[in-house]
């Protein structure tokens, strides 16, 4: 292979170091997806979908938002989850990803600065890189350090526009950000705060709102809501101001030159919106069994100080992470090993995602498993 040999030598490279990735089949008890509240395979959204196309919802949008693509079921999701989320205003795009991008990539302006949580997400760098404003990290959750990053900017001469961006609940770690504390720093420096609300939508907040509703009326928030996680579907919900949702669609190239999302697909999340705030007894259900699992992963592995449904186990090297994950799918439990650059170096783990797909007995039983799993496998 000669055409392609530098991403060869590469993939080569990858595959040494225990760091390869290749697509493989979900099958086994689930530890491994989003789906925090079971709705992905719900009959409430397969009921909902029958629903929807029988009364004439199009699978396909035909177009951008901005041209043909702008369905009744867009607009109808958009109003009912600015009302549900509590803001002036909601924005429905195809993916968190994308959304991130346009955030970061379209509201900062050139003399702004953007203070991101150092564990921020791919898709808020992506979007920094993208913009023009000046970009800083703050050490995570760390809001001592996030203000006197701000101290510094002003006394160095910055007068723009401060965003501070952060994920509620952090997808590798499963820790919660400071939200209320932050939220005080901005108020005192009149920063917006943005916040990635993935995978705390549905499992925290009342009735899942998130980790930030408390302050959803004040102008200087910004929130996403992702569909694809706790809400089961797919796509991303921008909540906030009607300035910054205007803005959005009026400057945000990923909105402006994207094919719209599914109208089929708006109706789904609107459903899973429905399910959130007539059903609250499935959050508490997810809640209980988050419960179950820290209180199992302390009995059978000592570890302790879990926050929420993710629940990281921390092995540190490559190939020993790939090993015991591949043991316990060889045991019938879908767990993957996440592995660098998604986590620092040196920290690869176990992701253990608690779902209502899996029962209380059957989470019992993995951590059973897993602590053997670990002891056969120990140096």
């Amino acid at each position: 292979m000669t055409f392609f040999a530098r991403q060869d030598r590469a993939l080569t490279a990858l595959q040494t170091r225990g760091r390869y990735r290749a697509l493989i089949a979900r099958t086994g008890h689930d530890f491994a997806s989003n789906d925090y509240l079971g709705l992905a395979e719900s009959e409430v959204l397969n009921t909902a979908a029958r629903s929807a196309l029988e009364r004439g919802v199009p699978v396909g949008a035909g177009g951008s938002r901005l041209l043909r693509g702008n369905a009744d079921e867009h607009v109808l999701l958009e109003q009912e989850a600015a009302a549900f989320f509590g803001t002036q205003a909601a924005l429905f795009m195809g993916g968190g990803f994308q959304a991130n991008t346009a955030i970061f990539s379209t509201l900062p302006g050139h003399e702004d600065l953007v203070l991101y949580d150092a564990l921020i997400h791919a898709s808020t760098h992506d979007g920094m890189r993208l913009g023009r404003a000046e970009t800083r990290a703050f050490a995570h959750n760390d809001v001592k350090a996030a203000k006197e990053t701000i101290k510094s900017w002003r006394t160095e001469g910055g007068t723009g526009q401060i965003w501070i961006a952060i994920e509620s609940l952090y997808s590798m770690d499963g820790d919660l950000a400071p939200v209320a504390e932050l939220m005080k720093l901005a108020d005192t420096h009149g920063a917006v705060l943005v916040v990635d609300e993935a995978h705390a939508t549905g499992v925290f907040g009342d009735m899942g709102r998130g980790l930030s509703h408390a302050f959803a009326d004040r102008e200087n928030l910004l929130t996403l809501h992702t569909c694809g996680k706790g809400l089961g579907v797919s796509g991303a919900l921008i909540c906030g101001a009607r300035v910054l949702i205007d803005t959005l669609i009026n400057k945000a190239r990923g909105f402006i030159f994207a094919t719209a999302p599914s109208p089929l697909n708006a109706a789904l999340v609107r459903a899973a919106l429905n399910e959130l705030r007539d059903n609250p007894a499935r959050q508490v259900a997810a809640q209980d069994l988050m419960n179950h699992a820290h209180k199992e992963a302390r009995e059978r592995l000592g570890l302790a100080g879990f926050q929420s449904q993710i629940m990281p186990i921390v092995i540190g090297a490559d190939k020993p992470t790939m090993t015991l994950a591949q043991s316990l799918q060889d045991r019938g439990y879908d767990i993957r090993g996440i592995r660098p650059p998604t986590v620092p170096r040196g920290t690869s783990r176990l992701r253990i995602s608690i779902t209502l797909n899996t029962p209380a007995p059957v989470i019992s039983e993995m951590f059973r498993d897993l602590a053997r799993a670990k002891e056969a496998t120990a140096p």
